[in-house]
């Protein structure tokens, strides 16, 4: 009896790359998250923590609206649009606009802000105004930024092949050309171009050079703090982060609007239309003034004739 041979499984066909929103728009990542783990959204219900997952997995840019991630996820409309409200109560998502400015102009873009790390709203509030605290990373790397490039000048240089006791001699070196202010582009060009045929001793002509080469300190770019605003997340009123709790102003909270400040007699900001109408509507018309003008008798000083 002849065994029977079983065809493999036909593979599915690679699914279409998550599409990108119009520029200035779509997924924004937010700054100093936690590196990726197996346990980043467990707090999380089983579906707003795969939509998190999802979102999280993502370019910046993406279109991450309601209707373009029903396309995309086996979610209804209704249903993505309760689960992105979930997440930005639990701190991992907040919707705002950013001011980006060129030479020519100056614009408004929306932004969806999102934060695989969850966040509370003093820390969305610092972000927003830009001074957010550098937290300590979890773990020290084990390599620096020097000790990389110059273990990996032997991949595109084979004649440049150095030792760990060598990439660890010329370390500091290296850190002093980035405290210049000088870039990963310019010291390969420094240490790679023209080299001699052949290099006898790759350690001793990496140091001339880097001592030979080392260019003068350079002031760093002037860097501009972003203008960005918040946006409640339910009627998309723009508002300060204080007052945005959980990502919803106080009306979407269910809360009383606070009482207005400002002198006595000062009328309140949602009764000034009213009370404009009601100046207007006290106000006489021109031509009854005019009117009533010409019915009234002229004062004089002369006394009437008998």
């Amino acid at each position: 009896m002849t065994a029977t041979q079983f065809s493999a499984a036909p593979h599915t066909l690679p699914a279409a790359p998550h599409p990108m929103a119009n520029p200035g728009y779509g997924k924004r990542s937010a700054t100093g998250q936690h590196p990726r783990g197996d346990n980043d959204f467990s707090h999380l219900a089983p579906r707003e923590a795969a939509i998190a997952a999802y979102i999280d997995r993502l370019p910046d840019g993406s279109d991450i609206s309601v209707k373009t991630l029903a396309k995309a996820l086996p979610y209804g409309q209704c249903a993505l649009r309760t689960a992105l409200n979930r997440l930005q109560a639990a701190g991992h998502l907040r919707r705002g606009r950013e001011c980006v400015t060129t030479d020519e102009l100056m614009l408004w873009v929306t932004r969806t802000f999102f934060s695989r790390t969850a966040r509370d709203d003093e820390w969305w509030a610092a972000y927003i105004r830009g001074d957010v605290p550098r937290e300590e990373p979890q773990q020290r790397p084990a390599r620096s930024r020097a000790y990389i490039l110059l273990a990996a000048l032997g991949r595109s240089n084979p004649s440049l092949s150095l030792s760990a006791a060598e990439c660890a001699s010329l370390e500091p070196q290296v850190d002093e050309w980035f405290e210049r202010g000088a870039t990963e582009a310019e010291l390969l060009h420094a240490l790679t171009d023209g080299l001699p045929v052949p290099v006898h001793r790759a350690s001793a002509l990496i140091r001339r050079r880097l001592t030979d080469k080392l260019p003068p300190y350079r002031p760093a770019p002037e860097r501009y703090a972003p203008l960005l605003s918040l946006e409640c997340g339910e009627c998309r009123a723009p508002g300060s982060p204080e007052a945005l709790t959980g990502g919803l102003c106080s009306r979407c909270r269910g809360e009383a609007a606070p009482a207005p400040a400002g002198p006595p007699g000062a009328v309140a900001t949602d009764g000034v239309s009213a009370r404009i109408a009601e100046v207007r509507a006290g106000l006489v018309p021109r031509h009854e003034r005019v009117e009533r003008a010409r019915r009234k008798p002229a004062r004089t000083g002369a006394t009437p004739s008998r």
